[in-house]
């Protein structure tokens, strides 16, 4: 009787210790599971990222063209108006000469 005895609690033993590794084997896959969505996941976001990076380069390039371009012409402007001023000066002149000499 004994020998039932010691051989029911070591199956039960057995039971209970293959069950215990099932589930932790079960755990440790949807430990793997939820590693392998979370890493989709951080590269998803990376890629979001990078795109968003991409777009607020182009997007300052594009305002650095315009400051460039707004730049170019605020000097070519300054450029024709000391060309202007610099006729008009030349011709004051010339008319302070004349109107010396008369």
């Amino acid at each position: 009787m004994k020998k039932v005895i010691i051989g029911v609690l070591a199956l039960t033993l057995s039971m209970s210790v293959l069950t215990s590794c099932k589930e932790a084997k079960d755990k440790a896959e949807e430990a793997s599971q939820t590693l392998e969505e979370a890493g989709e996941d951080l590269k998803d976001a990376a890629n979001d990222a990078a795109d968003a990076l991409k777009d607020v380069g182009e997007e300052a390039k594009e305002m650095g063209e315009q400051a460039l371009d707004s730049i170019k012409k605020a000097g070519e402007e300054t450029m024709d108006a000391a060309k202007k001023a610099g006729e008009d000066m030349k011709e004051a002149t010339k008319k302070a000469i004349d109107s010396i000499k008369i």
